[in-house]
């Protein structure tokens, strides 16, 4: 609930701040005094667009703070048990005061600039925002022409019919969302077939290419130090000779004089030369090994230069690959992997056409099942809710009219990629389904309906939103809900009536309303007037308003006012005690215990 709201230099609000209370707390004012001003307050805490021509007149800045309560009490254990809300809090590092309160602060610079904080954290308005209308519903007269727009009919079926239709377009959704990804991919390749057509040359080319020569991974490097040994083939040849011959040659050879050594050693008797055999032994055997390896270097070596030009001409093969593809041997084998995976995709444009085609088919078909599952749910819902909203509104001095709730397809136009067909129908399968939702009044029962865009007034418009209103806020609880002279163009009885509707609402949620009606003020548990001060003798200073409570007393004076201005008089009081007595007894009658 909403606790607490602050304002400084906005409108014509110099400084104020006003307690609110659970249940249902009425605004009212002479005109101009600043009513308005209160909603715009909760607007910009909502994240409304910031308008600096809403600063007061020589004010820097006009700053609005609210304090919230999010939870029942301040000994909870885990206060915040709206999921939505303790997402929010944690992701931008806001606090919650001790008692279970938030503190939300909107600033707008009179250059347009604004700022916003949340429990003490700077976040961007678009975050305060999705919390505090998680949180405050705001209807104003504004929202009653919303009303007449079809996805805003549409969407207040759907949040009549809650979890049936919710998971209905969920999956309607996810089969849409998939149908659409086809026919992206669907539209792509049969605009780049052409192209996908020439790629798919390039890389069976390259990869033929590849193919024919033939590369074996790291063989580049390979080839390079085989081709630098050999280009001075003769010279590698007389050093390899020459070694092996001093290590193992006919004559005094290094194996040979090992040899003799050992022989000697072997036959002395001396323990100390003894002592030297195994190391002459081991050195034998190393220069034995080092002889047979320059054995094998020398027989390798090619007789003459032909190796040599092979080698040379197979290095070449692999630097026309490695100059066209990749910069290493390594590189130029991993190319040819891709493209083949590449070209498996694109090999036949012709049958990735006709395969997307299919696909394309089966998910419209997935797309028309669910469409068609969302359309009876909705028609059903349609039906409840059409009953409960008339019956509201016979309690709300609309005689004997009732609201129909129409549930018909959005019609689609001969080219339209996302037509289905529901019941031999063609219809657009839009991003909420095929549905095309209208509501109609009726006069009387038999009467002809009639969209209420064509035939509502203002005053039976607001009735209609305040009875849906109150059918759509049935199931719930909790939840802050604001009415901006929501009983525009009302009086009399109906007056009574939205009245009596609007403390039915605050018996289960906050209800905040500005009204110029005294038979909706009298049904309030709180009253705050904006009272006005004009600059007095003080020139060019401008107007201020002020906010306050109002005890019993002062609320008979103030209906008084607002029953055609009759003001102390003992005629106006009377009429006012009257009124207000009427209500708080019908009040204490009708009500069950407040949640």
């Amino acid at each position: 609930m909403l606790e607490e709201l602050s304002i400084e230099g906005l409108g014509v609000i110099e400084q104020a701040s006003a307690q609110f209370h659970p249940g249902f707390t009425v605004l009212t004012g002479e005109t101009g005094a600043g009513k308005t001003m209160i909603v715009t307050s909760l607007h910009l805490l909502s994240g409304a667009r910031a308008d600096a021509s809403r600063v007061r007149s020589g004010d820097s800045k006009a700053t609005v703070e609210g304090r919230f309560r999010l939870s029942g009490t301040a000994d909870d254990d885990d206060p915040i048990s709206d999921p939505v809300v303790a997402e929010i809090l944690e992701a931008s590092g806001a606090d919650v005061d001790d008692d279970g309160s938030m503190i939300a602060v909107r600033s707008v610079n009179s250059d347009g600039r604004s700022r916003a904080h949340l429990g003490g954290r700077s976040v961007p308005v678009g975050v305060m925002g999705r919390l505090t209308n998680h949180l405050l519903t705001i209807h104003g007269q504004n929202d009653q022409l919303r009303l007449l727009k079809p996805e805003h009919q549409r969407a207040a079926l759907d949040t009549f019919a809650g979890s049936s239709v919710a998971g209905a377009l969920s999956s309607y959704r996810a089969a849409r969302d998939e149908w659409v990804a086809v026919l992206d991919d669907l539209d792509a390749r049969r605009t780049n077939y052409r192209e996908l057509a020439q790629e798919a040359d390039r890389l069976r080319f390259g990869i033929d290419e590849i193919a024919a020569v033939d590369p074996a991974p790291g063989e580049d490097a390979e080839l390079s130090a085989t081709i630098r040994r050999l280009s001075d083939l003769e010279t590698i040849r007389t050093a390899g000779a020459q070694s092996h011959e001093i290590v193992i040659g006919d004559g005094a050879s290094v194996v040979e004089g090992l040899g003799q050594v050992r022989s000697i050693l072997e036959a002395t008797a001396d323990d100390t030369l003894r002592e030297l055999l195994p190391r002459v032994t081991e050195a034998l055997t190393v220069v034995t090994d080092v002889g047979e390896e320059l054995t094998s270097f020398l027989a390798d070596l090619p007789a003459d230069a032909e190796e040599l030009d092979k080698l040379l001409n197979r290095q070449a093969e692999l630097k026309a690959l490695v100059r066209k593809y990749a910069p290493d041997i390594d590189g130029v084998i991993a190319w040819r992997t891709s493209a083949e995976s590449r070209l498996a995709e694109i090999d036949d444009p012709h049958r990735s056409i006709t395969e997307l085609e299919n696909a394309a088919s089966a998910a419209r078909e997935k797309v028309q099942e669910e469409a068609t599952k969302l359309h009876k749910r909705r028609a059903t819902a349609a039906k409840s809710m059409a009953t409960k909203v008339s019956a509201e509104l016979a309690g709300l001095a609309m005689g004997d009219a009732l609201l129909a709730v129409e549930v018909g397809l959005d019609p689609a136009t001969d080219d339209d990629r996302l037509a289905i067909d529901l019941d031999g129908r063609n219809a657009h399968a839009g991003a909420d389904g095929a549905d095309r939702v209208e509501f109609a009044l009726l006069a009387h029962k038999g009467a002809t309906a009639l969209p209420i865009a064509k035939s509502a007034s203002g005053g039976e418009l607001s009735r209609v939103m305040l009875a849906m209103e109150v059918v759509l806020a049935a199931p719930t609880s909790g939840s802050i809900m604001v009415f901006d002279e929501v009983d525009a163009g009302v009086g009399g009885r109906a007056a009574v009536e939205i009245g009596r509707r609007l403390a039915g609402l605050a018996r289960a949620h906050q209800v905040i309303v500005v009204t110029h009606l005294p038979q909706v003020a009298a049904f309030a548990d709180n009253h705050l007037v904006i009272g006005k001060n004009t600059g007095g003798a003080k020139k060019n200073r401008p107007n201020t308003s002020t906010v306050r409570t109002l005890d019993r007393d002062e609320r008979v004076a103030e209906l008084a006012r607002m029953l055609a201005g009759l003001g102390d008089s003992d005629t106006g009081r009377a009429h006012a005690e009257e009124l207000l007595a009427t209500a708080e007894s019908e009040k204490s009658v009708a009500a069950p215990p407040r949640r």
